[in-house]
């Protein structure tokens, strides 16, 4: 068990029927009244974003997410499979499960999927992906402004900012968690 005033940013907590993160908190202490938490939560298997305030001695059961890796094989309609890296087992998530990944993920890439009393409900992608830029403007030569960026996308789908000098074909670093460029490879 958990109290509300132990939260900290990334702790699952069951709640409500749910499963829930805390993705923000502050303690409130009124010059008149009772403390309280204030929390941002979300539900980890709807997507959901709430606003709660707690008693800071409210108690609540710590979730236990378990993690496991698995290699993205291919995608059949809206279904999108994964094989166990351990057992070589098929799993097949839908597009909701994987929206948060799927624009860095291609064939062939390892992910880690997340999962709540054996039922999976997220697919995580590695922190940085290499892929390859399929559409980008030319630049021009000698426009060298600093912090100029152009719009490119990659082999997935993804479209994201990149400097001048980025050419179709480049092999680029990506970091997952910003969606940022971070270097030509």
């Amino acid at each position: 068990m958990i109290t509300a005033g132990d939260f900290k940013k990334g702790i699952t907590v069951e709640w409500d029927g749910g499963v829930w993160t805390i993705v923000d908190f502050q303690h409130v202490k009124p010059g008149k009244g009772a403390a309280f938490v204030r929390t941002r939560i979300k539900n980890i298997m709807t997507g959901a974003v709430l606003e709660r305030t707690f008693n800071p001695t409210d108690k609540m059961p710590k979730a236990i997410i378990e993690t496991k890796e698995y290699q993205y094989t291919y995608a059949d309609g809206g279904m999108y499979h994964f094989m166990d890296m351990e057992t070589f087992e098929d799993l097949m998530l839908n597009e909701e499960q994987f929206e948060e990944a799927k624009p860095f993920v291609k064939e062939n890439t390892n992910v880690t999927v997340r999962f709540f009393k054996n039922k999976p409900f997220s697919v995580e992608a590695p922190n940085f992906v290499e892929l390859k830029v399929t559409h980008t403007e030319p630049g021009f030569k000698g426009d060298t402004a600093s912090n100029t960026t152009k719009p490119a996308t990659v082999e997935t789908g993804f479209t994201l900012g990149v400097p001048l000098f980025v050419e179709i074909g480049d092999v680029l670093q990506i970091d997952t968690r910003t969606g940022e460029y971070l270097s030509r490879v």
